[in-house]
């Protein structure tokens, strides 16, 4: 949700006030949130699942991923692939539940809220929201826990994701704007920006064939994090992109 200028209907933020929940294998419905549902992935989603899982990108994207015509019409949004059957479970669920939990996608994370960035608030700055959401089927707000939204921040480890996916945004923002116009669908450019977000693996190869690191001035210590972390090499091509493609 970017530049609230009202709350959505019937949602009040939660600010300081506490919530209850407390999802475990114990709760009858355990799991059930893992069928039978549309769940976006951001880039940095995808490189945590691969790191997890230890397949290239390419065969993440192939094997778990599908690609649809989503809110960016310049752009596609990346979608968990479902199981065939009639379940249309999560393809990491095990009967003892998720299999690529330390790893889980922002979206599970985030789960019961949801966060809203105002990104035109007075004095220039932006601000966040968590909104507490509901489904009936879920028994996990019943439980005898309680927690503030930066307790539930901390415990869920959201932090990094939030930040690579405010990242993300930004260039989703500049794909939204069309910067290839003239190439034609799957132009040389939407190729790279393809890549960068959604294959960290063959950027990688790029960047150690065509030397781009080098091209730039950075600290040694950078260059030693983008040598070894994907997420770092996600946020060296998130700012790269804006470079070809702001000119």
């Amino acid at each position: 949700m970017e530049g609230l200028k009202q709350f959505p209907h019937g949602m009040i933020p939660l600010a300081q006030t506490k919530f209850r929940f407390f999802c475990h294998p114990g709760v009858k419905c355990f799991t059930v949130c893992c069928k039978n549902v549309d769940m976006i992935l951001y880039p940095y989603d995808l490189v945590r699942l691969k790191q997890a899982l230890n397949v290239h990108s390419a065969q993440l994207l192939k094997q778990y991923i599908r690609l649809v015509k989503g809110e960016n019409p310049f752009f596609p949004t990346a979608m968990l692939k479902l199981s065939d059957d009639s379940g249309k479970a999560c393809p990491f669920l095990t009967a003892s539940g998720c299999s690529v939990y330390v790893d889980r996608p922002s979206a599970c994370r985030t789960y019961p809220l949801e966060r809203a960035v105002d990104r035109k608030p007075e004095k220039r700055r932006d601000n966040e929201y968590y909104f507490l959401t509901r489904h009936s089927y879920c028994l996990g707000h019943s439980e005898e826990r309680f927690y503030s939204v930066r307790e539930w921040v901390r415990d869920q480890r959201l932090d990094n994701h939030n930040t690579m996916n405010e990242l993300w945004t930004e260039i989703d923002t500049l794909f939204a704007g069309n910067p290839w116009q003239g190439e034609g669908h799957g132009g040389a450019k939407q190729q790279l920006a393809f890549m960068v977000c959604y294959d960290i693996d063959s950027f990688r190869r790029l960047t150690e064939e065509k030397m781009l690191i080098d091209q730039f001035t950075i600290s040694k210590e950078i260059r030693r994090r983008i040598s070894q972390e994907d997420g770092e090499l996600l946020k060296f091509g998130f700012e790269w992109l804006k470079l070809i493609l702001n000119g």
